[in-house]
């Protein structure tokens, strides 16, 4: 909550209307000349029965008194528009990111509770492509975003490491490919093996029942089977840990669709129990035509389960062993009714926490010729576009600054940190079709614009050098431009505070861009360096506390700052 605007929500008295309402209706002018905040008098036109110019001005009469930090209020055409000390602000926002720095925006809202984020749960032998992007990247500033709002996030990667498709891998491996090529090519052979499997299939299903063998081989224990599936398990996450830790991601526990197949059996236990589970044509399921949806399936006929039966399990597992205060699923919005079903049976079952459950959904990433499919080979590895955008990086490096020192790592942060951005800019359940030129883009609103940005403060900090910031003179900075990176400044944590309750990682970003935006007009209207002492005093401070809140929302997206570009 912003608190200039309760205190001026506090201060204002409507009848019949709230001052949750007032302070909602509360708005930033689009000219500053207009005031800081002003109220739009046309909705309470109806209620109080009079024109809005009317009301505007009666309103007006109760502020012949003016407190802290306001210093004008006027009543024009209808608006109620209140001015505030500007100095006092820009004093205020600016001590407080300076002496706190990167924990500026902190709270102890979560107050330690726990947060489950379900995220990434990457299929075992599978490519790690461009689509697995999103859900990561969300996840892994979720994460963050919630830390920094004092709760204690537990990231999961629940692992796609069960089902038939690892026992076509072990046909596919027994046929055409060897341990010595697996040490050698990885990730590459089995995306190779499997997508040969699928092909040869079709011309003899003969490999299908066989894939189906080796799969209840691997149910049942079988040694080799087993050995097989563990190292394909183990290449996996090698590969992909190496991807992790380009982007910045982390998990605390790698627990699967595995892991859960000793835990279902007590759930399935229950619904029976609870007269919840019902046979139909010889599956198990739970009818939920009351609620109009599907009946949720648990048991096939043959006896399988499926993923609701393990995402059943995994949250029995993860209320127990975290007693969290949400578990959040970072998955594409196609999963949509799943999530419905699996919740709703958890709340017939009465759990108390089962509203405590939260989709996250997000767009599907596509290619400009279509979707993907890891069957048919056709996928974009995240691998390569991270890669390309690294390389592309380097070379407008070398254009730009070619004697810029460690411009490789440089590279790597500007590269990766613009397909991170790329997935965080927009909301989250928008569809990306992936086209590397706008990915790549280093123009407009980019990461790449956001890090070199702050390069440019870090450049104007290291050229004022050490700097007495008690001698500021805070007019240094009052005009329509330094008020401007001031007001957004000032709306750091309360933005951190929107992206956690919308779940929005996108509310960084654009904070962001509109951040640099404001102090590259700042910059480029007023001279920092060669300046009278008091004024450069002032003009360092707004330079480093804007340095430091671009750092941290950087951080909060999961992308590297670079000091030079």
């Amino acid at each position: 909550m912003n608190e200039k605007k309760k205190i001026i929500a506090d201060l204002i008295k409507i009848e019949g209307v709230s001052t949750d309402d007032i302070y909602e209706s509360l708005d930033v002018p689009t000219d500053s000349s207009m005031g800081d905040f002003a109220l739009p008098c046309f909705k309470f036109a109806k209620v109080l029965r009079k024109s809005p110019i009317a009301i505007a001005n009666e309103l007006a009469k109760q502020f012949e008194q003016l407190p802290s930090p306001l210093t004008k209020v006027t009543a024009v055409n209808g608006y109620l528009n209140f001015y505030v000390d500007r100095i006092a602000t820009a004093k205020n926002v600016l001590n407080t990111i300076l002496d706190e720095k990167e924990h500026y925006g902190d709270s102890d809202i979560g107050q330690g509770k726990n947060i489950c984020i379900d995220y990434s749960s990457i299929n075992i032998a599978k490519p790690f492509h461009i689509g697995h992007l999103s859900t990561t990247v969300i996840g892994g500033s979720l994460y963050k975003l919630y830390n920094k709002l004092g709760y204690h996030s537990i990231g999961i990667n629940h692992l796609g490491d069960w089902g038939t498709q690892f026992g076509k891998l072990i046909v596919a491996f027994k046929l055409w490919c060897s341990e010595e090529i697996l040490a050698k090519e990885g990730m590459k052979a089995l995306t190779k093996i499997y997508v040969k499997f699928h092909k040869e299939a079709e011309k003899d299903p003969a490999l299908d029942d066989k894939a189906r063998e080796w799969f209840r081989k691997i149910e049942q224990g079988d040694s080799e089977a087993m050995r097989l599936f563990d190292m394909f398990k183990e290449i996996t996450i090698n590969e992909v840990q190496k991807i992790y830790k380009k982007l910045n991601i982390t998990f605390d526990s790698y627990n699967g669709e595995a892991f859960y197949n000793d835990k279902m059996q007590v759930v399935l236990d229950e619904l029976e129990e609870k007269k919840l589970l019902i046979t139909s044509e010889g599956a198990k399921v739970v009818d939920l035509s009351d609620y109009n949806m599907p009946p949720c399936l648990l048991v096939k006929a043959d006896g399988a389960t499926l993923y609701a039966t393990r995402d059943m399990a995994a949250a029995f597992y993860r209320k127990k062993t975290y007693d969290f205060d949400k578990c959040l699923y970072v998955v594409a919005y196609q999963q949509n009714l799943h999530f419905k079903q699996f919740f709703k049976v958890l709340e017939l079952m009465g759990k108390d926490w089962a509203d405590r459950l939260y989709h996250i959904p997000f767009g599907m990433v596509s290619l400009e010729d279509g979707a993907m499919s890891t069957r048919k080979g056709k996928v974009v590895l995240l691998e390569d576009a991270l890669n390309k955008a690294v390389a592309k990086s380097l070379v407008i490096i070398n254009e730009k600054n070619p004697d810029l020192e460690d411009k490789e790592n440089v590279a790597e942060q500007v590269g990766v940190g613009a397909v991170i951005f790329s997935a965080l800019y927009n909301s989250r359940i928008k569809d990306i079709v992936f086209k590397y030129d706008k990915v790549l883009n280093f123009e407009g609103e980019t990461a790449p614009y956001i890090q070199y940005t702050n390069a440019r403060a870090n450049s104007v900090l290291t050229r004022l050098g050490e700097t007495d910031y008690s001698i500021a003179d805070f007019e240094g900075i009052n005009s329509e431009e330094g008020n401007a990176v001031i007001a957004q400044l000032e709306k750091f944590p309360q933005i951190i505070v929107s992206a956690v309750e919308k779940n929005e990682p996108c509310y960084i970003s654009r904070f962001l861009i509109e951040l640099c935006k404001e102090y590259n007009r700042f910059y480029f209207a007023h001279r920092i360096i060669d300046q009278p002492k008091e004024i450069a005093a002032v003009r360092g401070m707004l330079t480093e506390a804007t340095h430091i809140v671009i750092e941290e929302g950087l951080r909060l997206l999961g992308i590297s700052a670079p000091k030079k570009m």
